[in-house]
């Protein structure tokens, strides 16, 4: 059996932190190297699992990346935008490999991270769940099966702490849904209604935000035509699913050469040549 690859969880305490530290602990293809947090946390010291809520194992929780950075192979990152790109710069700086799974990156952070994937290898993907990816390959092949006169709906909820909306995966699944459609989803995009709106356009994809409570992350694809709907839906119950694709996509990266991937290519969809 190959080596373990060491993870490093960036945001330890956070509610992804606690999960990913779990998940790359009960992994039987990595193991947790480093839990980092914030400067001057006063976690600072304490055991990784017990602040995961899992008992001791052994890694305490560091507040320096650059002390931390020779007890791991990867470090997975579903923090801040802010934080994220400083990481990004960190692993770049000391040729780490790392996984991203903070949402809401501008275009020109998505360019910084094109840049970085020059250097150092970087699993990018806006929902690190093996079903919702598995879901987007669904949606652009029923797009295209049904073909002309149907309406396409994307519906998200999730919980009141989410910042940015729509979430990045119900953007994702417009992309699937206007790539099959032959269109550019900037144009064609329809972010909420109201008022005397006039009559639908059948080209344009809509999009409705629901924020509240702890709900973890649904969305639905509705496709609505005359005399039927299909509606395709996936709900996360546990933040273990993201924990989980995200620790999956770490052990996948360690050795692989510089570049941006994306969870099609850690679940085998896509070549990497």
């Amino acid at each position: 059996m190959s080596e373990k690859t060491k993870i490093g969880v960036a945001g330890a305490n956070g509610r992804m932190g606690r999960r990913l530290i779990e998940a790359a602990h009960i992994s039987q293809f990595t193991e947790l190297g480093a839990a980092l947090v914030r400067n001057n946390s006063p976690l600072v010291g304490q055991d990784a699992g017990e602040v995961a809520g899992i008992g001791r194992i052994g890694v305490p929780v560091v507040d320096s990346f650059t002390k931390a950075v020779t007890d791991f192979d990867i470090l997975v990152d579903f923090t801040s935008i802010e934080a994220t790109m400083q990481h990004l710069e960190l692993c770049r700086e000391h040729q780490r490999g790392i996984v991203i799974g903070t949402t809401g990156l501008s275009e020109h952070q998505k360019a910084l991270l094109n840049e970085a994937a020059n250097e150092i290898p970087i699993v990018f993907a806006p929902n690190m769940s093996i079903g919702v990816n598995v879901l987007l390959q669904v949606v652009e092949q029923v797009t295209r099966l049904l073909g002309e006169g149907y309406d396409c709906e994307i519906i998200e909820t999730h919980h009141r702490h989410k910042v940015d909306a729509p979430s990045g995966t119900a953007l994702r699944l417009g992309e699937m849904v206007a790539k099959a459609r032959k269109q550019n989803l900037e144009r064609v995009a329809i972010y909420g209604r109201e008022g005397i709106i006039g009559e639908r356009n059948q080209d344009t994809i809509g999009f409705s935000t629901v924020r509240g409570g702890d709900v973890v992350g649904e969305h639905t694809v509705l496709f609505a035509g005359i005399g039927e709907r299909i509606e395709i839906t996936h709900k996360a119950s546990s933040r273990m699913t993201f924990a989980k694709g995200a620790v999956r996509a770490a052990a996948w990266l360690k050795g692989k050469p510089a570049g941006l991937y994306d969870m099609t290519h850690v679940m085998g969809l896509t070549s990497i040549d």
